[in-house]
């Protein structure tokens, strides 16, 4: 194997000591308002691991560079008395994935530098000197975890390519026809869907010797070693055709060549994220809904003799979302990440009988967590004012450890976040968050934005939101709805839109704004809305209900929905749920409203989307667009090039966020702080 090495980047720096609780922290009185170009110095903290020692905690921190348009993001340590700052790599192609060898000698990371093929596993030395590459996959590494005894790695990576395409006569490369015979045949950001698939590897640290352990037409994700080292559990949809299935399972197989798996899960849905116990003798896994249910899942814990038998399921009763499960050092808990209304906790699951702590609860966000051998705790969290930082767990409190944000917060005055809560037309209660401006006088009626999250599954919590606090800063209220379909309130919450969309969701949307309008401090003839993804489908739903709203914006949304069949990623959960269109095309037809009744619509509105989103295809906000041009409504279509479902080149974010306010701004006007 060649090792390539590089210059460590080492900049040690002494830090004050930090407070002793996040809840302590006190905001500056005064301040500037939140402006588009903010944006550019917010950083991201992401997937903290203690080292085995507990000493140190490493992270990534995701910075944008305006100048080169472009986000990078590099892995950095700090100690655990949160005094020391060391900063591990610099390299343009950024890094992440940061991996502690259990021997404590190693900190893995992925990196896709000095032109490696995709990202591959990169070493550093805790004693010194450069990093090396350990990888060199073809189609570089999407996942690995050591070994126990820290003499492999294995590996997650897609087939290579067959062959390399042929060039013309100047040289360049002529690219082949696409092929495809796939019922999967397109995903975003991936393109069209080959036969590749995702495979496992097992990695030599000394040589660097890849032998690929698991085959076939299916892919084999997830995997995580036995404490022994002997066995690997990792997951796998190995149906007939996996394409038109979410059928995933846990398989269990010997670590070692020509090893055959055995499949330790039946149940017909998703099982997935097998941990082992400490003493090899459980795994414990999220096992998810029944597959009709595939669009609002809900995952239940459950545990499994690594043997083989009947599971047991842990956490059925507590009706809420629950992710990334970890062991406890005792074997006798799982700490867990659980979803509650607008916000996301930290928990322990006692595995005699379900019973479910939370540990750091309060109006925050903890988005990832890691657990040392001597049983302390890091975590990422956030707060509505705060963005995702790493914090030191002790004794059911947070203990900051990363300050990444503060010289920026520092100059800001931040909106108030409250958290309120209506019933709609149905009786029931709906929770919200309410943003107001910084300076917001009581007895002043403001301009009210309705900005409504995507997914449907996902909700608006208490995490910070560059686009909310901005709106704010702009002298907006802004109004958050988690609506029926959200995260959050568990299962019967999610799927009450099974087949229905555009109805139960726009019937909460509306119950919110008129509450907001009852308080007496919206005014009802400045009302605007929008959102992105599910957020822009919605959008258009509502905007085709009533012509009450003076402003939308609707970015990567949809409306004819029979014209996404077989152009977007979703043909599973459409025939699920809707069933094939030349069967029920009633159900079609329903759904998409919005474009067949278009002429209902009276409100000015943006549409706006990525020209390479296989996620929502372009031509669900073209064809909106074309429809209220037609119509003689004010409108505009922008197509960000190169871009996907998310936005992610920092000047077109920016553009967005730009763009978002003037739209806003010219039919609202706002008064601005």
């Amino acid at each position: 194997m060649r090792l390539r090495p590089l210059t460590l980047c080492a900049a040690v720096l002494l830090v004050a000591p930090l407070s002793p609780s996040w809840a302590q922290e006190t905001r500056p009185p005064t301040g500037r308002a939140l402006q588009p170009n903010d944006i550019f110095r917010l950083r991201d903290v992401g997937d903290p691991r203690l080292s085995p020692d507990g000493a140190w905690v490493a992270y990534t921190v995701t910075t944008t560079d305006s100048a080169k348009d472009k986000s990078d993001s590099d892995v950095w340590m700090v100690s655990w008395d949160g005094t020391r700052t060391l900063r591990l790599t610099s390299s343009p192609e950024g890094e992440g994935t940061p991996r502690w060898s259990p021997d404590g000698r190693y900190l893995a990371f992925v990196s896709g530098r000095y032109d490696s093929k995709g990202g591959q596993v990169w070493l550093l030395d805790r004693a010194g000197g450069e990093a090396v590459r350990l990888t060199n996959l073809p189609s570089g590494v999407d996942d690995y975890a050591w070994s126990p005894d820290s003499r492999r790695l294995v590996v997650v990576s897609q087939d290579p390519e067959p062959g390399s395409d042929p060039k013309d006569s100047t040289g360049a490369k002529s690219p082949k026809p696409i092929v495809i015979d796939r019922y999967q045949f397109k995903r975003d950001r991936e393109g069209y869907l080959d036969r590749r698939r995702n495979h496992l590897y097992l990695v030599d640290v000394a040589s660097g010797k890849a032998e690929q352990l698991t085959t076939g037409d299916f892919d084999d994700t997830s995997p995580r070693w036995s404490p022994d080292g002997t066995r690997l559990a990792y997951v796998s949809r190995r149906g007939a055709d996996p394409d038109r299935e979410n059928n995933t399972d846990i398989f269990v197989v010997a670590a070692q060549m020509g090893a055959t798996p055995s499949r330790l899960s039946t149940w017909t849905g998703p099982d997935d994220t097998p941990e082992w116990s400490p003493d090899g003798a459980l795994i414990a896994y999220l096992q998810g809904s029944e597959p009709q249910l595939s669009a609002y899942n809900q995952d239940v814990l459950a545990v499994v003799p690594s043997s083989g038998g009947a599971p047991r399921l842990l956490t059925t009763a507590l009706d809420r979302d629950i992710s990334r499960p970890t062991w406890a050092g005792d074997g006798r808990s799982i700490w867990a990440l659980v979803g509650d209304d607008r916000a996301q906790h930290l928990a322990r699951v006692a595995i005699a009988d379900g019973a479910v702590t939370r540990l750091v609860e309060g109006r925050r966000v903890i988005s990832g967590f890691d657990v040392s051998p001597d049983g302390r705790i890091v975590a990422r969290a956030a707060t509505a004012t705060k963005p995702f930082e790493a914090f030191a767990v002790e004794d059911g409190a947070l203990r900051q450890l990363t300050r990444v944000n503060d010289a920026l917060l520092g100059e800001l005055r931040l909106g108030t976040t409250e958290d309120i809560s209506f019933r709609n037309r149905d009786g029931l209660t709906v929770g919200a968050l309410l943003v107001k401006p910084a300076d917001f006088e009581a007895g002043r009626k403001y301009p009210l934005l309705l900005r409504i999250h995507g997914g449907p599954n996902g909700q608006d919590q208490h995490a910070f939101a560059f686009e909310r606090e901005l709106f704010a800063a702009r002298g907006y209220l802004v109004l958050a709805v988690n609506y029926r379909g959200s995260s959050g309130r568990g299962q019967a919450w999610k799927k009450a839109i099974f087949a229905d969309w555009g109805n139960k969701e726009v019937q909460d949307l509306l119950a919110g704004v008129d509450h907001v309008v009852s308080l007496g401090i919206a005014d009802p003839d400045r009302l605007g809305l929008g959102g992105w993804s599910y957020g822009g489908i919605l959008t258009n739903y509502t905007i085709a209900t009533t012509p009450r709203f003076k402003a939308a914006t609707s970015g990567a949304g949809s409306s004819q929905q029979l014209s996404m069949y077989g152009s977007d990623q979703y043909i599973y959960q459409y025939e699920n749920e809707l069933g094939p269109p030349w069967k029920n095309p009633k159900a079609w037809e329903k759904v998409s409203y919005p474009f067949l009744h278009a002429d209902r619509i009276r409100t000015p509105t943006l549409f706006l989307g990525g020209e390479k989103d296989f996620n929502v295809p372009i031509a669900g906000s073209e064809q909106m667009y074309q429809a209220l041009k037609s119509l003689g409504i004010d409108t505009q279509l922008v197509v960000y090039p190169g871009q996907f479902h998310g936005i992610t080149r920092p000047s077109f974010v920016r553009d967005r966020y730009e763009r978002y306010l003037g739209w806003y701004d010219t039919y609202l006007r706002p008064t601005t702080p």
